[in-house]
């Protein structure tokens, strides 16, 4: 059990409006901070106002980029507790990331105690409206101070808070994305593709924005090295409902393992409904846009939950998804993660933990 130190804040900040929340604009409180040192292992657990970090410029974080994170969510029920999704999922991939970017491991009791911890004194910040959530970055850095590329041997765990709306401003209605096939992931098998680290994102952003700007949402990601497999969309793993088959591409070491998507794919199986994970190429998923055998498409990621898409481009070439519209399987598994998380269904998996 950690031994957590508590630092008040002078002042509280005034909540923002549950009706404008968007997404990651508003930062709770207080923060949760614990150090590591080659030798003495972690120490000196804090939870302390929310507000800048002091940091050496030559920090390893900085210059080399050592840094991981995780995205989940905090839900209030109808009868007003609050509880967390698969929060030891959570921590046994934040574990994953550190062993392959070379940063301490944490147990993962102490990572979901750390977790309770701070949502339970920022309890106030879960909001209420339908669609919103109290978002959880846990996140490591490695902080040496000096510019040598070598392991590290000083690291910070930290956990910050905040509410939130939907992901995206269509909210649950099917988006646009755009297939990309020039730019890539740099997560090829062997690199850092199954973990959450910022260099994955960064290297996708201009991506992001070439398609923003045409109109889309986000962008379909192939293999860094065939160029023809399809691998996620945007920051989200993604699905293919083929033929009365939902088809998703298989976890090969280029693909971050969604605890959404895992989530899905135990409800779908459950359900009796055909799932396969394997390697889908492109010219296989236009092929079945084209001859009408593909039913549904969605991404599936903690921010979003399920995110329909309901139209692909691929070189130009524009693909209409079921009409454009949100799917059958789509709104059955928004309906029952949601359900779970925000207590209206049973939680029969046991999936859910409460903050008390």
């Amino acid at each position: 059990m950690l031994n957590i130190k508590f630092v008040k804040a002078e002042k509280l900040k005034e909540k923002p409006d549950q009706n404008n929340l968007g997404f990651g604009k508003y930062f709770t409180d207080y923060m949760f901070i614990m150090d590591w040192d080659d030798g003495k292992g972690w120490h000196d657990a804090r939870i302390v106002p929310y507000g800048p970090l002091q940091m050496s410029p030559a920090s390893t974080a900085l210059h080399y980029g050592a840094e991981i994170f995780e995205g989940m969510k905090a839900y209030r029920t109808a009868d007003g507790k609050i509880q967390l999704f698969r929060p030891y999922e959570n921590a046994k991939r934040l574990n994953s990331s550190a062993e392959r970017l070379c940063l301490p491991e944490l147990p993962e009791e102490d990572f979901v105690e750390a977790v309770k911890a701070l949502v339970n004194i920022d309890r106030d910040w879960v909001p209420t409206l339908p669609g919103t959530s109290l978002y959880v970055r846990p996140f490591m850095i490695g902080d040496d101070h000096t510019l040598g590329v070598h392991g590290v041997h000083h690291a910070m765990f930290m956990v910050i808070l905040c509410p939130v709306g939907s992901y995206y401003k269509e909210g649950l209605n099917p988006v646009s994305i755009m297939i990309e096939t020039e730019d890539e992931r740099v997560a090829g098998k062997g690199g850092t593709g199954y973990t959450k680290c910022g260099g994955n994102y960064a290297a996708s952003t201009r991506a992001g924005k070439k398609a923003e700007e045409k109109g889309y949402s986000q962008v379909l990601w192939l293999d860094c090295v065939y160029k023809k497999y399809i691998e996620e969309v945007g920051a989200m793993n993604v699905m293919f409902k083929i033929n009365g088959e939902v088809v998703t591409p298989a976890l090969v070491g280029s693909i971050l393992p969604g605890i959404t998507r895992k989530s899905c794919l135990q409800i779908l199986r459950d359900k009796g409904i055909p799932v396969s994970e394997k390697r889908i190429t492109l010219d296989e998923l236009t092929s079945a846009v084209e001859n009408g055998t593909l039913e549904e498409a969605w991404g599936t990621g903690t921010a979003a939950v399920i995110s329909p898409i309901g139209l692909l481009e691929v070189n130009g070439k524009k693909y209409t998804i079921n009409n454009g519209k949100i799917g059958e399987i789509s709104q059955m598994l928004y309906d029952e993660i949601t359900g779970i998380q925000s207590g209206k269904k049973k939680d029969t998996y046991n999936w859910t933990v409460e903050v008390k």
